[in-house]
Order: C-alpha cells, then structure tokens, then sequence
C-alpha cells in the first residue's frame, strides 16, 4: 500500500507543477494548491511504512521523469536525445531502489 501512495503523489505533483507555471486565475491556484496538499499527504503515509530517503527519492525521480516527458509531449519542451537517456537513467535508478527497498511492518491500525 506504501509504494501506491507514492505513485499517487508522484502523478498528483505533475498536476501541481503544471499548475505553478500556467495558473492564471484563483480557482486554478487553489486547485494546484489543493494538488500540493493530497501529494505531501501521500507522501507522508508511504513514510509511515518506507524509508523517508526512499520515498522521497523515488517521489523526486519519477515526478521529474514524467514531467519533462509531459514537457516535450504537450508544451512543446526542446527535444534531445541526451535529456531521454538522462531520463532513462532516472527510470531505472528509481526502479533499483523500489526493488532494494524492503517495507516495514504496518504499524498498529494502520494502512
């Protein structure tokens, strides 16, 4: 369950970078602001049972991973082979450490 709520707060910072650099109006800033929040809240639940160093690596990689994918697919970012590969090296570096990582015990009532 650890490893879900970091993929969850992974996906849910893409919004939120998004929406630091293209709000323009209030509600949008809420929304972003929103997003921020239920990102550093998963976050906090995945520590309660992995390595903070862990999940906040793991969270870090695969957010900056989909984010400069997003860049290139829709906001037109400048495409060059030597960002992909440095992309790929990311990947697998956070693929190694989920695949090292061990999960410790779910403390009493929790997840």
């Amino acid at each position: 369950m650890a490893w879900l709520y970091v993929l969850l707060a992974a996906i849910v910072e893409i919004f939120w970078v998004i929406g630091l650099r293209y709000s323009d109006s209030a509600l949008e800033w809420v929304g972003t602001v929103v997003a921020i929040i239920i990102s550093f809240y998963d976050l906090i639940k995945a520590c309660e049972t992995l390595p903070s160093g862990t999940v906040y690596a793991v969270f870090t990689g695969s957010g900056a991973a989909a984010i400069v994918l997003i860049d290139f697919l829709f906001f037109h970012a400048e495409f060059s082979i030597t960002k992909v590969i440095f992309i790929a090296i990311i990947i697998v570096g956070v693929i190694g450490i989920k695949m090292t990582t061990v999960e410790l015990e779910t403390p009493e009532g929790g997840d």
